[in-house]
């Protein structure tokens, strides 16, 4: 498959992007280490997903050729209590067939301006697997900063995995403080 950059945009997911974002999910849940999930959730589930990480105000987005989604990504929170407030977790996922073309990069520059206009202050990637590598670096590349592993806390194919944290500032970071 051969997309042109020019012809790909991103924008907010729709409803009719849905059944595509599953199936792209589904693959990484049954082959890839980016989701500890065993089984991957139905249709109807991925769309109460994304609800709730819209509903709480963060973004969810997709990169589409016409009208083919070729990935997604969205920012939900770090964690649930009030003082994580400014920080946002990171997820992204490309279709198999459109892999090491691009697609994460754009899709997360998309999303890190996105959330530093949100006035988000950190952005966290939790990486499944130090043994990730090509997502190590990608996120390494793009400006984050390995800030920890915790070892063989999940367990998945038949194997303990670690989960390998990296972080990035957005906007001023805790340079200043934030306005509420």
């Amino acid at each position: 498959m051969n997309k042109q950059h020019k012809d790909i945009i991103i924008r907010d997911a729709r409803d009719e992007d849905m059944l595509t974002i599953r199936e792209i999910y589904a693959f990484q849940v049954l082959h890839g280490v980016s989701s500890w999930e065993e089984e991957p959730p139905s249709l109807e589930e991925i769309i109460l997903r994304r609800d709730a990480v819209t509903h709480a105000g963060y973004p969810y987005r997709v990169a589409v050729c016409g009208d083919e989604v070729l990935g997604y990504s969205y920012a939900s929170a770090y964690r649930p209590r009030p003082g994580y407030r400014y920080t946002v977790e990171n997820s992204i996922y490309v279709a198999d067939a459109v892999q090491r073309m691009g697609l994460g990069k754009r899709l997360l520059e998309d999303l890190i301006v996105t959330c530093t206009e949100m006035n988000f202050r950190q952005m966290i990637a939790v990486v499944g697997d130090s043994e990730n590598i090509m997502s190590i670096d990608f996120h390494k590349k793009m400006g984050f900063q390995q800030v920890g592993i915790i070892k063989s806390i999940g367990y998945k194919f038949d194997r303990w995995m670690d989960s390998v944290l990296l972080q990035l500032q957005l906007g001023d970071g805790d340079k200043t403080l934030p306005d509420d």
